[in-house]
């Protein structure tokens, strides 16, 4: 079987990168041991790229109350329910990394209502897929059953952003038809 390309775009070399970006994914190569295909696949629009980066690690990586995990679980979650390969298959593995359970992200993005998670991960995850599927239908309720597993304003902010975000990359990895590279696969498990 043929491999297929990385996107149905043009595909950067990493040399021919801007220098801010090429440094940035270089940082990402020398942690992971490989360069993600969906830096190669955003870089062919540099502004679009940087701004991408910014903002996924914005809300991936700064303060929050929510856990790395559990921003990852919602990425997989949403990611599945949009049939994004790419950010199934590669936030699929970063969530068995943080969450330190090889089973987890499988759980999560076949049905995560029956996962192995806790009640209040599963009202996390009921909004979060509201966000990404009908945001048009959230009323003040969904905030109250929040608030009642203990979800700040901000968290809620914060689960619906990372939602919201991904919903907007599954469907540009959708229509570039980006492949995940290979090492996601194996990874944490």
């Amino acid at each position: 079987m043929a491999e297929h390309p990385i996107s149905r775009f043009p595909v950067q070399d990493l040399n021919d990168l801007p220098e801010d970006i090429r440094s940035y994914v270089l940082a990402i190569q020398e942690k992971s041991g490989f360069v993600p295909n969906v830096f190669l696949a955003l870089a062919h629009r540099p502004d679009e790229c940087r701004a991408f980066m910014t903002y996924h690690d914005t809300l991936m990586d700064g303060e929050s109350g929510l856990t790395k995990a559990e921003r990852e679980m919602i990425v997989v979650a949403t990611s599945a329910a949009n049939q994004c390969l790419y950010c199934v298959v590669s936030h699929g593995a970063i969530l068995r990394i943080r969450a330190k359970d090889p089973l987890l992200a499988d759980q999560v993005a076949v049905n995560y209502r029956k996962a192995n998670i806790t009640d209040r991960q599963r009202a996390m995850l009921d909004y979060a897929m509201k966000v990404a599927l009908c945001s048009e239908d959230i009323e003040e309720l969904d905030f109250e059953v929040l608030r009642e597993h203990g979800f700040t304003q901000d968290d809620i902010w914060d689960i619906g952003a990372v939602a919201a975000f991904f919903a907007m990359s599954n469907r540009l990895a959708n229509m570039a038809s980006m492949q995940p590279n290979r090492e996601f696969y194996s990874m944490g498990r």
